[in-house]
């Protein structure tokens, strides 16, 4: 008892074991937590090789700039379970391509990446039956000419309800 009447309990060293397990358990615990999640999510990984990418860059800047001057167009739709892919010249003519490859990939998270090849409609328009999820896509389409020339192209789209918004 102390000179007020009152009874106190000793601090002992069980007490001092109990604060500093509690304390370091603590943030092993959130540094587990924090591990698990980095290995579960997303690398941040664009490119497998930064530097083998950094000296194609100017090639692609220059393949990019060159396919830009042609003034072809391409039409990317996807609806009602399908995706529809159409390329014409500048003068609006329709471009006859060997095959079309379409990639979609989301912007942070590589587990929903798919890639599909589209097959040629008799009207020259290539499709493909396929349930787009909701969400944003970074889509890359391929088409194969016959002359072996590649046409490009890199979008970020909206799905909602299956319809590109």
């Amino acid at each position: 008892m102390n000179s007020r009447g009152i009874q106190t309990k000793q601090f002992t060293g069980w007490h001092m074991l109990a604060i500093m397990v509690a304390f370091f358990g603590t943030i092993i615990t959130v540094n587990l937590v924090m591990a698990t999640f980095a290995n579960t999510s997303w690398t941040g990984l664009v490119v497998q090789n930064s530097y083998v990418a950094s000296q194609q860059f100017n090639e692609k800047v220059a393949e990019s700039r060159a396919q830009a001057a042609l003034g072809w167009h391409d039409t990317l739709t996807v609806a009602n379970g399908e995706i529809r892919y159409d390329l014409s010249d500048a003068s609006g003519s329709p471009i006859t391509a060997e095959g079309v490859t379409v990639q979609f990939r989301r912007p942070a998270y590589e587990a929903e990446d798919w890639q599909t090849t589209l097959a040629r409609e008799a009207d020259g328009v290539f499709s493909a039956k396929a349930d787009v999820r909701d969400g944003i896509w970074i889509v890359n389409t391929e088409a194969k000419l016959a002359n072996g020339q590649v046409y490009q192209q890199a979008r970020r789209i909206v799905v909602s309800g299956g319809v590109v918004k």
